[in-house]
Parts: structure tokens; C-alpha cells; sequence
């Protein structure tokens, strides 16, 4: 079986992660500064390109030596059909490729457009970005993880757990016990459990992917509203299929509540549906923010060693000590948060998923 892993990896890895060693476009980029005057550095534009997902992967530079994986472009046109390409084709001097570029500003700016009769349209983009590759090799890793765990209690059986069991045995039991137990019901939390320490694990890994610096390029996975929005929805649409009539009478006709708050104006009713719709919303926004938010002081502290350096280069090397002190403490307490946001997404889910099975008193 791990066999079998290792060569869908790799398959993976060759088949969707092209490596460029873009030292030509360094000099590319070398030759045309050297026409035009040097470029104030803007700090807003660094942070957003460093926390926005891309088309390729920059893993990393050694003076003029880069090493970027250009990842493939999947897009579909209303007028020209699918197209699959490498990314690199807008790299090298090309601006764009069979009439599809990366806008480079606007509100498409990052994204891969079309040129039709002058305008910029968006096409149906299901590209490999630096995002999905990064959550594809988080679930890649907790596969393999929880099935090597699987198979070791299998053969352990009223054995003590150790190695991989012993580590991860621990935060199991506390998101059953401490999470599901409580929120859900000693009755029915069962069916909830694979989902909470599905959604537990894979936040929290993407959360510290997104943060350890010895990850290549480092992927803003969490940090990103689209996948929080689907974690969300997924929370969503569980609460709504196993909500009971006792879930659904307190949304339509609350109980304990005057009936003029309810009929003919269903005031009530109304209020309750705000509520079951503001949930997910919640739940998307809170860790959407968190991560970004961390993200985003953390780059600051390290855009200000560059603004002050443009000033002076003695107030450049100062600011420097300042601020990788800064970084050095909100990166290790982004490692809590890291914690503390898979905790809270998935002790907010199972309270959803409580209200929504609790029997009537």
C-alpha cells in the first residue's frame, strides 16, 4: 500500500509540477529595470502577492538562480473551448498565450483572462494553482498518516500505541471527548466524528503549511475564502440534512414565543432563518480572516525593513532587528492560532450538528 502511495505521488508531482529554473527571466527582467527608473517598493502590492494563490509555485531564489514550478492552466472559453497549458507560457517575455494573459490589474488582476474584442473576460478556470496543489499534498499526508495509524492498531490490537499512534491518540480522544461528546450527544455523536477530525486535521495542517518557513514557497491555503467557504458549506448542508422536527419547529414556530411574533407577520420565523443562514457565514469568515490577518502583520513587519531602507540604509539595518523580532513572535504565536482555528471550526460545527439532533425536553 505505500507503495501505492509513493507512486501516485510521484505521478502527481511529474505529471502537474513542472520545475523552471528562471534565471533567464531574471536577466530578462535585469535588462528591462535597467531602461526604466527603479521601482519604489509598494508594500500593499508585496503583501497581496505574497497571501493571493498564483499559477506557479516560487520555491526559491539564490541571487540570480530561481526556482519556480510553473503549474498547468485549465480553462474553458465560451469561444474557443478547453485549453490546458503550462503556465510558463506567460513568462519568457510572452504576455499572453492563444489569446488568454494574466491580468495585471483591475479585478481580475492575477488571474488568467481573455482578450475578446478588447475586453477582459473571465473563462471557467479549474487551474492547478498553488493552492490546490498545496491541498492536494495536505490530503495526501493525512492519508497516508491515518492510514498508517489504522493499519498499526490493527496489528497492535490491546496494545499501548506508540510512534505515530502515541502522537496523534491524544488529540483524537480530545476531539471526541472534549468536542463531539458534549456538543452532539453521548448518543449520536458517532455519526459526526469522521467529518470533525476530517475537518480538525486538515485546518490544522494547512494552517501550519502556511506558516513553517522550511515549506517551499508557502501556500495560503486557509487563507483563502473560497475553501473556507466549501468547509463551511460542508458544515452547512450536514446540519440541514440531519436536522430533526424538533430542529425545524424551533426555526418556524418557536416555542415560548407570542404567537403575534410569529403570525400573520412571521417576524420570528424570519429571524431564525437570518440566523441558520449567518452561521456558515461565520464559520467562512472567522477563519478566513484569522489566517490572512497573521499573514498580513507578519508581512508588514517585513515590508517595513524595506520602506525604511529606501529612506536610509542605517535606518534599513535598525528597523531590521525590530522587525525580525516582531515576525519571530507572531510566527510563534500563529502556531497557536494554528490550533486554536481548527479547534474553533470544528467546535462551532459540532454544536451545529448538536442543535440539529437535539430531541424535545
Amino acid at each position: 500500500m505505500k507503495h501505492i502511495y509513493r507512486l501516485l505521488l510521484i505521478i502527481f508531482l511529474v505529471s502537474t509540477v513542472v520545475p523552471t529554473f528562471a534565471s533567464e527571466e531574471k536577466h530578462e527582467e535585469h535588462t528591462s529595470h535597467e531602461t526604466h527608473e527603479k521601482k519604489k517598493f509598494e508594500p500593499g502590492s508585496f503583501i497581496m502577492d505574497h497571501i493571493a494563490d498564483a499559477y506557479d509555485w516560487h520555491v526559491f531564489s539564490y541571487g540570480d538562480f530561481h526556482f519556480k514550478a510553473h503549474l498547468p492552466v485549465i480553462v474553458y472559453s465560451q469561444h474557443s473551448g478547453f485549453h490546458i497549458f503550462m503556465s510558463s507560457k506567460f513568462h519568457h517575455g510572452h504576455s499572453s498565450y492563444n489569446g488568454f494573459e494574466l491580468a495585471k490589474e483591475g479585478e481580475y488582476r492575477g488571474k488568467v483572462v481573455e482578450m475578446v474584442n478588447g475586453q477582459q473576460v473571465r473563462p471557467f478556470d479549474i487551474s492547478m494553482t498553488k493552492n490546490v496543489v498545496a491541498m492536494l499534498i495536505s490530503m495526501f499526508i493525512l492519508v497516508w498518516v491515518f492510514v498508517s495509524v489504522a493499519k498499526a492498531y490493527t496489528k497492535r490490537k490491546g496494545q499501548a500505541p506508540k510512534g505515530m499512534q502515541s502522537m496523534l491518540e491524544p488529540i483524537i480522544v480530545f476531539v471526541v471527548d472534549e468536542i463531539a461528546k458534549p456538543a452532539i450527544g453521548e448518543k449520536k455523536y458517532k455519526k459526526f466524528v469522521p467529518f470533525l477530525l476530517t475537518i480538525f486535521f486538515f485546518i490544522w495542517l494547512n494552517n501550519l503549511m502556511g506558516l513553517m518557513p522550511f515549506i517551499p514557497g508557502g501556500a495560503n491555503v486557509t487563507g483563502n475564502i473560497t475553501i473556507t467557504m466549501v468547509l463551511a458549506l460542508f458544515t452547512f448542508i450536514i446540519t440541514l440534512v440531519n436536522g430533526n422536527k424538533n430542529y425545524w419547529k424551533h426555526i418556524f414556530n418557536t416555542p415560548g414565543v407570542p404567537w403575534w411574533l410569529k403570525y400573520p407577520v412571521p417576524l420570528m420565523p424570519l429571524v431564525e432563518l437570518m440566523g441558520m443562514m449567518t452561521k456558515p457565514f461565520v464559520l467562512m469568515v472567522r477563519l478566513f480572516a484569522n489566517i490572512t490577518a497573521g499573514h498580513i502583520i507578519v508581512l508588514s513587519f517585513i515590508s517595513l525593513i524595506f520602506i525604511f531602507g529606501e529612506m536610509s540604509s542605517t535606518l534599513g539595518l535598525g528597523s531590521s532587528v525590530i522587525s525580525v523580532g516582531f515576525v519571530i513572535f507572531m510566527n510563534v504565536l500563529e502556531l497557536l492560532v494554528a490550533l486554536i482555528q481548527a479547534y474553533v471550526f470544528t467546535f462551532l460545527s459540532a454544536l451545529y450538528f448538536g442543535m440539529a439532533v437535539e430531541e424535545d425536553h
